[in-house]
């Protein structure tokens, strides 16, 4: 009889920290989704509740007093995930820059580690906001999955319950964690066969 495989641990990152924002809705949805899963354990790591500083150190400089402790909020937890699911709107056809902060404080925590994409907002879903998370994703030696998740008028497609009322939208949660999983148990077996070298 074959061992099953270790739980592939996904930190889905909620990418939107404006006020009034819709994002812990979508949040909770796909977690809901990962929470169904045998085969997943989800971590949600919130911007809006784990800021990070905006100012930078010189290269080769040590970080200010104060950015260790936020980093250490976050920086563990992304570093033990197997997998990323990006929750993101679209602002100004990208993405929020709260997100690509976090991005850019990290580097190899995103080595060889599959992301899926769950974006939200009106006529466009937040599509341009994905395409562009998959260009800066890249440069980081991420793997980002292609079919994505994308909620065109999202404030339309859940009741007042804020329980999602579109089937399609469900069908598309589950084949994008199935193809998450399907990588996320690929990259960390070749992970754990050899390290990776960026």
């Amino acid at each position: 009889m074959s061992e099953q495989p270790q739980q592939l641990r996904v930190a889905v990152v909620v990418g939107s920290t404006r006020e009034g924002r819709f994002a812990p809705v979508v949040t909770r949805w796909i977690k809901s989704h990962v929470d169904q899963r045998d085969d997943m354990s989800v971590d949600v790591v919130d911007l809006a509740e784990t800021p990070l500083p905006t100012v930078f150190p010189a290269f080769g400089q040590p970080p200010a007093p104060g950015t260790e402790e936020a980093l250490a909020e976050v920086s563990p937890r992304l570093a033990a995930a197997d997998a990323f699911v990006f929750v993101t709107p679209e602002y100004n056809h990208s993405f929020p820059a709260s997100l690509k902060n976090a991005i850019d404080w990290h580097n190899e925590q995103w080595h060889a580690k599959p992301i899926g994409f769950v974006s939200y907002g009106g006529i466009s879903g937040g599509l341009r906001a994905v395409e562009q998370l998959r260009l800066v994703m890249a440069e980081l030696h991420a793997t980002t999955i292609r079919n994505t998740v994308s909620l065109h008028n999202a404030w339309g497609l859940f009741d007042e319950e804020y329980a999602m009322k579109d089937a399609q939208s469900d069908a598309a949660a589950k084949t994008m964690l199935d193809q998450l999983a399907w990588w996320g148990q690929a990259l960390r077996d070749a992970r754990n066969a050899r390290p990776y070298a960026a």
